[in-house]
């Protein structure tokens, strides 16, 4: 069965006017409504990933990747978020946090997502993953300007082993690279820590010590963020399950803070296990948290 064209369609003598007239209010408001949502899809659309060398190595180049909004431009001031992976300072990679990057650059955040020597890959040992950490957060300030972004608003973020080099980047003082312009702060101006590993040192007693097999005790207390805490650590979200076997430490990270009156958030998840927020829906629930507290501290409009 063929149908007759719009053209034809309208123009049937047996067509009321009142139907014609529907007809085209519909075609009209279907267009509009086409458009305004092929608009809104651009608009919201990041930019093509880019990756900048941050750090040369002896073992390899050190990238950060990078995600734009779409409407980026370098005369731009935008806050910035440093994801840095977990994997227990031993694999992983930038690709665990492309989601919420993602997300974040579509709602006008400047996201970089840094790669860092592994004890797998590179043969080193964790005060080296935190050594890089602390490079790539000097690199992002000293290169605000070409990348549109406000020095004074780049958060620090990341999950497990990563988390733990977030935090460093905002208590360690001791570690730094030798090519580093130590001119450039390394400091956050926020962190935000899923399920971080905040206490190195309480590690020692557990299953999970093998991580720090080969460090001395010296260097695990100089690379552990709870050791170092002071009432300069800026505005801070946790993010941690109940279940977490480092669900503990975590909780007296926060209650640490609270102690020194730093303005800490923390959001645990009942009965959900380390590494819960990679997967679907908490992927989800923890990138809304992540959002609400960057509303709060004024990094993304209300």
């Amino acid at each position: 069965m063929k149908f007759p064209s719009l053209p034809s369609l309208l123009s049937l003598p047996y067509l009321p006017s009142p139907f014609r007239l529907l007809i085209l209010a519909a075609i009209t408001t279907f267009a509009a409504s086409s458009f305004a949502t092929t608009a809104a899809l651009a608009q919201t659309q990041p930019a093509q990933e880019t990756r900048e060398v941050y750090k040369t190595t002896p073992t390899r180049q050190l990238t950060l990747t990078i995600n734009k909004p779409a409407d980026w431009k370098p005369a731009d001031r935008r806050p910035a978020i440093v994801f840095f992976f977990g994997g227990g300072w031993t694999s992983g990679s930038p690709v665990q946090f492309k989601p919420q990057a993602e997300y974040f650059a579509k709602k006008g955040i400047v996201c970089l997502r840094a790669d860092y020597r592994l004890r797998g890959r590179d043969k080193i040992l964790p005060d080296k993953c935190v050594e890089d950490a602390i490079s790539a957060m000097r690199w992002v300030r000293a290169h605000a300007k070409e990348l549109g972004i406000d020095p004074n608003r780049i958060v620090a973020a990341g999950g497990s082993a990563g988390g733990h080099l977030a935090a460093c980047t905002a208590t360690i003082d001791t570690i730094n690279a030798p090519a580093d312009d130590k001119t450039i702060s390394p400091k956050p101006n926020a962190l935000i820590l899923y399920n971080p590993v905040v206490d190195l040192v309480a590690c020692g007693a557990t299953r999970d010590s093998h991580f720090f097999a080969g460090m001395s005790a010296s260097v695990i207390e100089r690379i552990s963020p709870f050791q170092h805490l002071t009432k300069n650590l800026p505005p801070t979200l946790i993010i941690d399950g109940t279940a977490d076997q480092f669900y503990t430490q975590i909780k007296a990270f926060e209650e640490k803070c609270k102690s020194l009156g730093i303005l800490v958030e923390a959001r645990y998840v009942k009965d959900q296990p380390h590494g819960f927020f990679n997967r679907p829906p908490f992927q989800e629930q923890t990138t809304a948290m992540a959002g609400a507290f960057l509303v709060r501290i004024g990094y993304l409009p209300k």
